[in-house]
């Protein structure tokens, strides 16, 4: 219990504290988590018999409130005398609204004159780790058997931030697209663009290898093979004009008339009756890093270009980590709620950034451990051994 240092912040409930110090064996408690909206304060207080009190004060901490916690909560309550009534009317309204909308996507809310909503979920151990994946934390009751089912989600009294967690909810429980970054997913590139850097940064003087390669994809921000080209001259003292690395690099994965490009090394990861059977139930997309022609190659080439709804290119909009090209492929496809599976940190920050569910997958050649611990790192919902256990995470 925490129990305030001055008494002013006790003044909203005078009446009742009256009551309370007139009778020795009553000890009134309070806390401002729920009305107040104070919940990471963690501040209450208790009043009673002045003997009582002192008895509490001997068992307890010497500091058990935090003295910010308290500055903040007297400025909170120098402002108003009560607990702001709209906000409690807000709480009552998304309560409603959330055990409504938690029903729809199939859960199980639990009647609540609370500040939260508790539910039963199918995979509640999934739903909390894939909103954590949005930013949103929901309290789960790990190595408890009677409540591992459950979640309890607590009312943020916000209509901006209601919204983003309905949005969470729905964009978990009932996706309307998947969207698929190409090369490590759907294209097995590892002896095409990758072994082009290889070959172009030699061509300059560096000689790499594809660990060396593979750990640059994973640190992040390296989209552009052509730019993390020069970036890794540039870090061994090569420096070198991105134009000229885009030129000999080009020449090299689309081949020449007397060389054939590293490019007819690309194979396909992914069977075609499995993305149109995922197709018949959900509209797919890709966000690439590619420029449009070398995407739409591919794609022909394999006989998927019908299977996607919409190919998002590196001419389109800013590469990945940019959220850009995702929220235009959800601008493409009409919807709001999806799920993105990529194989590098930056298609996981782009997903997140756009509101969008990250799944990671380890692309062939990578290093597994190096290549989920980034994954990881960078807030992927779950790392995916292959795209088959997609359909096990569906609801």
């Amino acid at each position: 219990m925490n129990v305030p240092r001055k008494p002013g912040p006790l003044r909203p409930w005078r009446r009742l504290t009256e009551i309370a110090l007139a009778h020795s064996n009553v000890v009134l408690v309070r806390t401002f988590s729920k009305a107040w909206g104070g919940a990471g304060l963690r501040v209450g207080y208790a009043a009673g018999d002045a003997r009582v009190i002192d008895w509490m004060r001997r068992v307890g901490q010497p500091f058990p409130v935090s003295r910010l916690s308290l500055e903040i909560l007297e400025a909170a309550i120098a402002s108003r005398a009560e607990p702001a009534p709209e906000r409690v009317a807000r709480v009552r309204t998304e309560r409603a609204a959330l055990a409504h909308l938690l029903t729809e996507l199939g859960a199980e809310p639990l009647p609540s004159q609370a500040s939260f909503v508790a539910a039963r979920f199918a995979d509640a151990a999934w739903v909390r780790t894939a909103m954590a994946a949005l930013g949103i934390a929901i309290r789960g009751f790990p190595g408890r058997s009677e409540l591992d089912t459950w979640l309890r989600t607590t009312l943020p009294g916000s209509e901006t931030s209601f919204e983003r967690l309905a949005h969470g909810f729905r964009t978990v429980l009932e996706p309307e697209a998947f969207i698929f970054d190409l090369d490590g997913v759907i294209a097995d590139e590892s002896r095409s663009y990758r072994q082009s850097i290889i070959a172009t940064a030699a061509a300059f003087g560096l000689e790499l290898d594809a660990a060396t390669v593979n750990a640059a994809k994973a640190s992040g921000d390296a989209n552009n093979d052509w730019e993390l080209t020069r970036r890794l001259l540039a870090d061994a003292g090569i420096e070198i004009a991105l134009d000229e690395i885009t030129e000999r690099f080009e020449s090299l994965y689309q081949g020449t008339d007397s060389e054939p490009g590293l490019r007819r090394h690309e194979t396909v990861l992914v069977p075609s009756r499995f993305l149109r059977r995922l197709a018949k139930r959900l509209p797919l997309a890709v966000v690439t890093g590619r420029p449009r022609r070398d995407a739409d190659r591919f794609l022909g080439e394999h006989e998927i270009s019908d299977v996607f709804a919409t190919v998002v290119a590196m001419e389109d909009a800013p590469i990945k980590p940019d959220p850009a090209p995702v929220r235009l492929a959800l601008e493409r496809l009409g919807v709001r709620h999806a799920w993105m599976i990529g194989d590098t940190p930056d298609d996981i920050r782009a997903a997140r950034a756009a509101s969008v569910l990250p799944l990671g997958i380890v692309a062939p050649g990578d290093d597994p451990e190096l290549a989920r611990a980034a994954l990881a790192d960078a807030g992927a919902a779950r790392i995916l051994d292959c795209l088959d256990q997609l359909q096990e995470l569906l609801p």
